[in-house]
Formats: structure tokens, sequence, C-alpha cells
């Protein structure tokens, strides 16, 4: 997410001692972790959105996980913004100033988008993983790839709704200083509301994070148990994986928000703090980007039918690993489609 660089009209900081961490939280979170975390990131979102789409996936958790692949890769490429701003920063202060007061106020607004989206199309993954291991008799009528998709939608309008006032968070201010032109942001009369400032900050902070925790670690657990008294039956081996691979993506979720959820109760705004808790957010936040860029690479290590279409993309790869031509894999993952229609997912 892009970050508050030189605004001075905003808070008075008052520990400076904490100065240089924030600096070097930023260098190295900004300028070495979000290129080498966010471009391998995209690229294995864009490909997760390949595969995921071939004929033989289109189950119901596939809907959602093509979703969150959209919102991982938007949140990705948010941050690779800052990236380039902070390049700019040290490159070219005036060209950075204008892309800040330009781009900042529209970037926070995407960020919080894209942040409560994936929480809440994790949230529907888990809930849908949890009716099947534990209704699935029921999950053959609930569980519909329509469904997903429907709920997928909704998802994304109501956060993009409820993040709106994100987006009218701050007004450009112009300031002339020896025939020089100064840009800066200030927050504007709503956000400056302490009532509004209040209430929204923290149904926002707990929409988004605090009530999905709760969630997630609920249903998880109820899964986990669920699948042990699964474990025996070989017939269900294959949704065990799935399963398998589920807990996994809730459990790194868990993870990278929990930071985030924290520095939320204890700060309600993400500037509006001291260095130390801006040096803090920026390890956070990384945190939150590095889970919208692993889910491939989990695909890749918990699913065989994920693997198997994903070869279809590499044939010089797969002639060289199995011998078997391009149209012969095709068709052996093919024969596979109802076992994975059935599993409900990659």
């Amino acid at each position: 997410m892009l970050k508050m660089q030189n605004s001075t009209n905003m808070t008075e900081f008052t520990d400076d001692e904490y100065k240089d961490f924030y600096e070097r939280s930023q260098f190295i979170c900004g300028m070495i972790l979000y290129p080498v975390i966010c471009i391998p990131g995209l690229i294995g979102n864009a490909l997760s959105l390949i595969v995921l789409s071939m004929k033989n996936m289109k189950t119901s958790t596939n809907a959602f996980l093509v979703a969150l692949a959209i919102s991982d890769s938007i949140k990705l490429i948010n941050d690779l913004i800052y990236f380039i701003v902070l390049v700019l920063q040290r490159t070219n202060p005036a060209a950075a100033d204008i892309a800040y007061v330009n781009i900042y106020p529209y970037a926070h607004f995407i960020f919080n988008i894209s942040t409560c989206v994936s929480s809440w199309l994790t949230v529907s993954v888990a809930t849908e993983r949890f009716i099947l291991v534990c209704y699935p008799i029921k999950a053959k009528t609930v569980c519909t790839r329509l469904r997903a998709i429907v709920i997928s939608f909704i998802i994304y309008l109501v956060m993009i709704s409820i993040s709106l006032p994100c987006a009218f968070r701050y007004e450009k201010t112009k300031e002339i200083v020896d025939n020089v032109t100064k840009w800066d942001l200030k927050l504007t009369d709503l956000w400056n509301n302490e009532d509004f400032l209040l209430y929204y900050t923290w149904s926002l902070n707990f929409l988004r994070s605090i009530i999905v925790l709760i969630i997630l670690i609920i249903l998880n657990v109820c899964i986990i148990f669920s699948l042990r008294k699964m474990r025996a039956n070989k017939k269900n081996t294959q949704r065990n994986r799935v399963t398998l691979m589920m807990i996994v993506i809730i459990m790194v979720f868990v993870i990278c928000i929990l930071p985030d959820a924290i520095m939320s109760v204890l700060r309600h705004g993400y500037y509006e703090g001291t260095y130390l808790q801006r040096g803090i957010r920026e390890f956070s936040d990384t945190l939150l980007t590095i889970n919208a860029a692993v889910n491939f690479l989990i695909y890749c290590v918990f699913s065989r039918t994920f693997r198997q279409n994903f070869a279809v993309l590499l044939p010089v790869c797969q002639l060289k690993t199995t011998g078997e031509s391009n149209q012969q894999l095709y068709k052996k993952v093919n024969s596979k489609e109802t076992t994975v229609r059935d599993a409900q997912s990659v």
C-alpha cells in the first residue's frame, strides 16, 4: 500500500529517535521486499487464473479462488506502485511528490477494497469447505458454482461500497514558496470529524480483520477435527487432500493478517501515528503482501490436479519429465474431471 511520505501538516511526530527505524523499515519493505514479492506474485496469480479457468476446473471452490486471485493481484499492483514512488523519491523528488499527491488517495481506497474482499473471500472458501466436510449431502445442493460466483460478486460490491469513504479521505493542498508550487495532502472535513473517524475506522477494522479472524479460526478448528475423523476413509482421499490445502491457505491468511489486526486495534489510523508505529506498519503490510502472493505456491504443493493442468501450459517441461504429448496429458487431466468436481476444488 502506498504510504504517506512527506506530509507535515497531518500530525506532529515526537518520537524522532525512531525516525531511522521507520526509514530503514521503509527501505527494507518498500524497496527490497515489495518487488521481490509482488512481481513473482503477480505472475503466480496470472497463472492461477489461467489454470483455474480451464474447463475441468470449473467448480464452486475454484470460482472463489479465481475471485481471490483477482483481488490479490490488485493488492500486489498497488504495492508495486508504492515501490515505484519510493524509487522516484530517491531519483526524482519532484516527480515523486506529484505522483504521491495524485496516486496516494486512490491507493489508500484500493488497499482497503482489496484487503476487505480477500478477507471475506477467504471466509467464503472456509465456509464452503466446512459444509463440504461436515455436511457432504447438503453440500451437493448448497455449494454450486453459480452461487459461488454470485457470492463473490456481492462481496466485491459490498466491500467497494463500505470502503467508499476512504476515497474521500484526503484532499490536495497547494502552497507557493519562493515561486515554487508545492503540493501536499490533508484530511478532508469528513475525516476530521472525530465521531465519524472513531466509528467508521473501528467498524472497518472489525470488518476487515477482527471478525474475519474469529470466524476463520473457529471454522478451521472445526474442519481440522472433521478431517481427522475422515482420514481413514480412502474414498475421501481427494477431498481430504483439497481440504488440507484449504486449511493451509486459511492458516497462512490468519498468520499474515494477525499483525495488521493488532495494529488496527492499537491505532485506528494508518499514518496518524508515531514513527515507531509507522515502521511496524511497514512490516505488517508486507505480511499482507506475502499473503496476496503465496497462493499459487500452495496450489502447486498440495493439488495434484492443479499441477497437471499447469503442466499443460508447459509442454517443454512436460515432455522432458513424462514423455507424454500435450494432447495426451490433457486427456489424462480431463479423465479425472468427475473426481475433481466431486471434490469441489483444485
